[in-house]
């Protein structure tokens, strides 16, 4: 079949080189944003008397039945078609005739497929938004639901401090807040619209390109038309974002994996979101946390496949451009499957105060509270830290903790040792003399919680 373009060229490529060069099956996803580009274009035409009021409106109207059409199932793409806009254009003409054929005017596929994608992605982001607080909601009911909980904080996954569970769910809240921010910060300089560019050097008609940016939502214009139709950035920078997010999800992951098994058994999932084994009965599998973390890589690899094709580029529009696509597509399914797991799995996790409590027990992180103890009697800190040391050495050697060392074994080491000790290295009192701003005591957190909440307000 002749292509729409087909003039300097006979319009007939071969079927190989036509299905190479086709874009049809992943763009046709963004034929709502080409329709509704399309319908603003007319009105401008219209408005600005470069159409006729009457075509304008004839094109508007045949637009809008195609989309009613398309939502429908009443229409469907027909995928011969070399991408989204020539199917649109081309069910538009044969509906309308020679008037459908003016809808192209005063533009090229260049910007009207920037134009799309922004609007696409703009959409998109707003929907990555929504399920990012939706895991933020679970982090906080979570955090509320177990206040008081204390388990041992990890530096090298080792036993660092005692601190609240909820401490630790915090920290991920930090992190996707500022992930909201970042989602935020590449939404408003992607909605800048391209439209009016046309194939690179702008258009010989008296055009009104802040008309369809107004009507179609923008915040403002491209102001190089041959940046217009060539910037990838915002492709760029939403992956980019989506690769930060997805990083911070797959350390949370990483976590769960660890909390969820009988090494450490600090949560149970629930059974919706665990597998079976097919050989080993026993076996309760964290997949979902496993595939969001695997997941990961993939979004990595979208952002450095858009980073190569994109970083020998000359200006302006380039075919090689027609692979931003997918990549982004698949970053954006991607991030938006997971979140959606995610946030059920989390709402849904058990945690197991007794466990946490016995791990951190366990693993002397009331140690430094101890020397700390001997500082505020008047000892030097470093003799202090050597005694506490030996002291851990002995609870070790005899099957105790710090708490169960009798009080004579203590002096052994040092007089300054009195009963008021134990009230000092006890764990709830170890969390709550963590007094700063952003630390682990209960009205810390509290704080933390409440900063959340305020912002998502």
């Amino acid at each position: 079949m002749a292509k729409m373009w087909a003039g300097r060229t006979s319009g007939v490529t071969d079927s190989i080189a036509d299905d190479f060069n086709s874009s049809i099956h992943f763009d046709c996803k963004m034929y709502k944003q080409d329709i509704t580009g399309s319908m603003a274009h007319a009105a401008m035409l219209g408005a600005k008397g470069i159409i006729a009021k009457a075509e304008a409106d004839a094109l508007i109207d045949g637009l809008q039945g195609i989309l009613e059409d398309l939502n429908s199932g009443a229409l469907a793409f027909d995928f011969s078609c070399e991408d989204i806009h020539m199917f649109v254009e081309q069910v538009l003409t044969q509906r309308l005739g020679d008037v459908g054929k003016k809808l192209h005017t005063a533009r090229s596929r260049n910007d009207q497929v920037a134009l799309d994608l922004r609007m696409y992605l703009r959409s998109e982001i707003d929907e990555i938004t929504a399920l990012v607080k939706d895991v933020l909601d679970a982090i906080l009911e979570q955090a509320e639901k177990n206040k008081g909980v204390i388990m041992p904080g990890y530096t090298h996954l080792q036993r660092a401090q005692p601190i609240l569970f909820s401490h630790h769910l915090m920290a991920y809240a930090m992190m996707l807040l500022r992930d909201l921010d970042r989602l935020a910060d590449c939404r408003k300089r992607m909605n800048i619209s391209p439209i009016g560019c046309c194939a690179l050097a702008g258009t010989t008609y008296d055009t009104d390109r802040r008309f369809e940016a107004a009507q179609l939502g923008f915040d403002g214009i491209a102001m190089n038309s041959i940046d217009g139709v060539s910037d990838r950035d915002f492709c760029l920078e939403l992956i980019s974002a989506i690769a930060t997010l997805m990083m911070h999800l797959s350390r949370f992951s990483e976590e769960i994996i660890l909390w969820a098994s009988w090494e450490f058994k600090f949560i149970e999932l629930s059974d919706a979101y665990t597998t079976g084994s097919s050989i080993m009965p026993q076996k309760k599998n964290p997949d979902m946390a496993e595939l969001v973390r695997g997941k990961t890589g993939r979004v990595y690899g979208d952002l450095m496949a858009l980073l190569t094709t994109l970083k020998g580029l000359p200006l302006a529009y380039n075919k090689d451009m027609q692979e931003d696509k997918e990549a982004v597509f698949d970053a954006v399914e991607t991030v938006k499957m997971c979140l959606k797991v995610f946030a059920p799995m989390l709402a849904t996790m058990t945690a197991k105060p007794e466990n946490m409590k016995k791990a951190a027990q366990g693993g002397f992180i009331n140690a430094t509270d101890l020397a700390d103890y001997l500082v505020k009697k008047g000892m030097p800190f470093r003799s202090a830290y050597k005694i506490s040391g030996q002291i851990v050495a002995r609870c070790i050697a005899e099957g105790k903790v710090l708490e169960t060392l009798p009080l004579e074994s203590y002096r052994e080491f040092s007089d300054l040792f009195e009963n008021d000790l134990y009230a000092d290295i006890d764990m709830l009192t170890c969390v709550e003399k963590r007094i700063s701003e952003g630390g682990t005591s209960q009205a810390s957190v509290e704080a933390q919680i409440a900063y959340v909440k305020e912002c998502l307000a």
